[in-house]
């Protein structure tokens, strides 16, 4: 199965950072990709303090920019991540941070709220997310293309118990859709993605984005796809939009589990 990992740097018009996530997903197509991964909050990276602006970026899964890339995974027969999302939360002034799997035929086959939400100072800048956000409580698993794939959230690459429970499941691939700031990731992303990859015998695909957001903290980029022996198969940049690609296979989790054993 090819894979399509897009770096991407989202700005703050949610309209065009969907068409523009929308073109990346279709070069992507073109080169023959069967699973496509954006990554977290692509929609939207502004300022969240600023009046009605939680609320004018926020929908339901069932809103516009789920159902535009429902659109083109059944017409294309691909599977897509929406890396994340506002999901609007009913009677709550926070949102959700959700990722949400599109499967081939154009139905959503999974959804995933963010747990571990990324309350930190980095570089002086003080970055609280439960401030908007309201912690997820489920993990979520799905198939895409007979693979089994397991979901979660840029900070939660910090607890391996979660993905421990994904591979126990029988996950075969581990989605790290992030925005992993440039000082974290000099210091912990590689590590980080390579530890969840080997511990669990897994391929782990880790979107991410680059460039400064409103706060001006400044993301890593060097999204990747790390194999379940934990070889780094395709490595962005650190500073540019782009897309990595690969090809994965189900023979290649067998082969490490039969080296180093099945649990």
């Amino acid at each position: 199965m090819k894979i399509a990992v897009i770096q991407f740097n989202a700005g703050s018009n949610k309209e065009q950072n969907v068409a523009r996530a929308l073109a990346f997903v279709e070069k992507a197509i073109v080169k023959g990709s069967k699973f496509i991964l954006l990554p977290e909050v692509f929609v939207f990276r502004g300022c969240l303090d600023s009046k009605g602006v939680l609320s004018a970026v926020a929908e339901t899964i069932k809103g516009s920019t789920i159902k535009t890339f429902s659109l083109i995974a059944k017409k294309n027969k691909v599977s897509i991540l929406a890396g994340s999302l506002y999901e609007k939360i009913q009677s709550s002034k926070k949102v959700y941070n959700t990722s949400v799997l599109i499967g081939s035929d154009g139905k959503v086959s999974a959804k995933y709220r963010k747990i571990n939400l990324f309350d930190a100072n980095v570089d002086g800048k003080r970055i609280r997310e439960s401030k908007h956000f309201a912690a997820g409580t489920k993990t979520a698993l799905a198939n895409v293309h007979g693979i089994k794939v397991g979901l979660s959230i840029c900070f939660d690459l910090r607890y391996p118990e979660l993905y421990r429970k994904y591979s126990l499941e029988g996950a075969e691939i581990l989605c790290v859709p992030s925005a992993f700031t440039m000082t974290t990731g000099k210091a912990h992303w590689e590590m980080l993605l390579r530890a969840r990859a080997i511990e669990n015998k897994c391929f782990v695909l880790a979107p991410n984005q680059t460039g400064e957001n409103s706060q001006g903290v400044l993301c890593y980029g060097n999204s990747m796809i790390v194999d379940p022996w934990g070889q780094i198969l395709a490595r962005a940049s650190n500073n540019k939009e782009e897309i990595i690609y690969a090809d994965i296979n189900k023979e290649k989790v067998l082969q490490v589990k039969t080296i180093l054993g099945r649990k």
